[in-house]
This record gives structure tokens, C-alpha cells and sequence, in this order.
């Protein structure tokens, strides 16, 4: 039986692509923007995803934007027109194109078994040509939209992956006090919103390993919605912490039954074993924090697949009862032969890092520099 809140999903859905094509019809829409995602793959498949939207026009951050600036861009991330039904041609190396139609949200993903690869870009990186090829009336198709999208194929000499959560783990968010977390990310951009202390250059000593490579591979896991990664993209280039695939959730108002799990649960559960499936010889560190369901998640992933998890940091959010379920938790990962670590900061994850050979022993006095590095540009 359809519920109201699905009515009313579908009610909205469909005032949403009225006021697209109505905006069209009088010339009111912006250029149309053809935006990939970076993504993931390996050498004999490669995973690609993307979204047709209208330009919103969102300006280049600044750290001088007033906090209004930075509402009216948030105002336009969530703002989105979506353009449904577009063709898109996907092309690897091979050159054999791949045709592929948005749905009604413009999301646009494939799978491709490409017959060779291109020159990799920034050493992990794989170029693939997306081509807008034609769009439903009435809109006009632009004389030339293409981009490309970046997917990441780990080397076969990858000591192991990273998984990340992004909020209250990576960006400082405040995610279990609502107001504060209003206001953090309204109204700041990517240069406001500050990065956990060291996290930046801990991250930069995981991505090296012990065998001086910088090639394991990271993955961000995060809830946050797909209108935001621009965003977060923005965020991690400008702090230098290591790019990777950013795998986000879609914005719906339709749930799925209450017996099911969260959507929060469900989503990174769902991207975490996409990804060990993906790479089944290769082990992980697990990166969240102690706000959300991370820890129960992580528990989930371990029992899921046996042997694959090397080391769980759970960042502390200095809440006493969340930090009392991490150690029930931890306490159970005992007889799993994996340890989960309460970490109040990054230099304390660096030095077990360390300790179990996941990272050089000189990288703990570079995560503690940049942490105090980070201290003073608070203050």
C-alpha cells in the first residue's frame, strides 16, 4: 500500500520536472552541466557515474565569502534541475562508445568491460570521455558538452585500502548537535570549513604505507547527499588530503520500510561491501567516528568479511554514551582478531598506525606538527 510520504514524494517529484520544462519553455534555465563523478574500478571493469543538472552558477570559495554567499550557493546545490531522459555516450580507451540515458534525478551510471585502459592520470587515475549526445524536448542540445570522469584503479601493489566517513571524521561538522550543525554547513564553503586536526597529513602517511609507494588507494563513505560534492571535493583539494571516489547518497523523501535498516546503515553498508567484493585481495583500514553507527557498521563489515579489516579508528565526538558503545563494540571484535580504536585525535591513530606497521614510524612526529600547525590556525 502506497504510504503518504511516498505520495507525497512522487507529487513533488512531479512539480519539480513541471517547473524544468517550464523554465525551458521561457528561457529561464541556465546552460546545461554535464558532471562526473569520481569513481572506482579494476583493469577489466570500470564503474561510471555522473549527473545532468542546469548550471547554478556556484561561484569558485573564498574564504572572504560572507555567510550569506555561502547560504545562497547551499540555496542552489539543493535547487538542482535535473535533466531526465538525456543520452550520454560513454567512451574508454577502446574507443567503443556506450550509450546511457539519465533518470529522473539525471543520474547517469554504467559499467564498462573496457578492452584496454588509457594512460592513467596523477598514477591511480583512468580517463573516460562523457559526451551529452541528445536531450529530451524542450530542450536544446549545446553544440559540444563533454567531460571526463576519473575512475580509480588501485595497483596491484597497494598495501591495503582506506574507508572513510567525511563528517565529524574528515570536516568538522558537528553532526549529534543539530543547530551547530545548521550552521556549519549553510553557511560555510570548502575554504571555512576546517578539517579535523592532522587529519590531513595522517592521511597523506595511510595513502604511503610501508612501501613508499603513495599508491593504497582511499575511499570516502559518507550520507552526505550528492548535491554536496562539489563541496566536499572542493574541501579535500584545498586541505591536500588524498583524493578519492566520493560515494554518497541520493536525496529521497520515500523510505524504505521501518523494519529495514537506516538509510544511513543500509547506504555505507552497501558501499562498503561493493567495494571488498571489488577488490577481494585487498585488506582495509576503516576510518569513522563515534556519532552515528559507525562503529556498528564497521562490526557488520568484519563479521561480513573475515580477515579483510587491518585496523578501525573510530574518532571521539566527547559524548559519553556513544563512546560507551564503541567500546561494547570493540570489546565483541576481540574474538575477530580486529582492533577498533577510540581516538580523541589523529596522532594517537598515527602512533598505532605505527605500532602495527600500517605506516613509517617517523610519519608520527609529521602527523603531530601539522596538528599543531592546525591548532594555531584555529586560534
Amino acid at each position: 500500500m502506497t504510504s503518504f510520504r511516498d505520495k507525497f514524494s512522487d507529487l513533488t517529484e512531479w512539480a519539480d520536472e513541471f517547473l524544468t520544462h517550464t523554465r525551458q519553455r521561457l528561457g529561464l534555465l541556465a546552460p546545461l552541466q554535464l558532471l562526473p563523478y569520481r569513481s572506482y574500478g579494476t583493469p577489466n571493469r570500470l564503474y561510471v557515474k555522473g549527473r545532468l543538472l542546469t548550471d547554478k552558477g556556484i561561484t569558485e570559495p573564498d574564504p572572504e565569502d560572507s555567510r550569506w554567499h555561502n547560504l545562497l550557493n547551499m540555496y542552489r546545490r539543493f535547487d538542482s534541475n535535473e535533466i531526465a531522459g538525456a543520452q550520454i555516450t560513454v567512451r574508454a580507451a577502446d574507443g567503443i562508445a556506450h550509450e546511457v540515458v539519465t533518470d529522473k534525478e539525471g543520474y547517469f551510471t554504467l559499467n564498462l568491460a573496457p578492452e584496454c585502459l588509457p594512460e592513467p592520470i596523477d598514477y591511480m587515475w583512468y580517463p573516460v570521455d562523457t559526451i551529452l549526445q541528445q536531450v529530451p524536448a524542450p530542450f536544446t542540445l549545446p553544440a559540444t558538452l563533454r567531460t571526463q570522469a576519473h575512475v580509480l584503479i588501485p595497483p596491484a601493489d597497494a598495501e591495503y585500502g582506506i574507508i572513510s566517513d567525511l563528517d565529524d571524521t574528515v570536516i568538522q561538522t558537528s553532526a549529534t548537535h543539530l543547530l551547530r550543525m545548521a550552521r556549519t554547513v549553510l553557511l560555510r564553503n570548502a575554504r571555512s570549513r576546517l578539517p579535523f586536526k592532522g587529519v590531513a597529513e595522517f592521511y597523506r602517511q595511510l595513502q604511503l604505507g610501508r612501501n613508499g609507494k603513495r599508491n593504497n588507494p582511499f575511499f570516502y563513505v559518507s550520507s552526505s547527499p550528492w548535491n554536496l560534492y562539489d563541496l566536499l571535493e572542493d574541501f579535500l583539494q584545498l586541505n591536500d588530503i588524498p583524493p578519492g571516489p566520493l560515494l554518497l547518497r541520493d536525496m529521497s523523501l520515500k523510505r524504505a520500510d521501518k523494519k529495514a535498516e537506516s538509510a544511513h546503515h543500509g547506504h555505507k553498508l552497501k558501499e562498503i561491501d561493493n567495494l571488498l567484493l571489488t577488490y577481494p585481495k585487498l585488506p582495509f583500514v576503516l576510518i569513522g567516528d563515534s556519532g552515528q553507527e559507525d562503529a556498528n557498521i564497521y562490526r557488520e563489515v568484519v563479521r561480513r568479511h573475515p580477515g579483510r579489516v587491518l585496523a578501525i579508528y573510530i574518532r571521539d565526538v566527547q559524548l559519553p554514551e556513544r563512546a560507551l558503545l564503541v567500546e561494547q563494540v570493540s570489546e565483541d571484535l576481540r574474538d575477530d582478531k580486529v582492533e577498533m580504536l577510540l581516538v580523541q585525535d589523529t596522532v594517537q591513530a598515527a602512533k598505532h598506525a605505527a605500532a602495527h606497521g600500517l605506516v613509517f614510524t617517523e610519519a608520527i612526529p609529521a602527523v603531530e606538527s601539522e596538528k599543531q600547525k592546525d591548532e594555531t590556525a584555529e586560534e
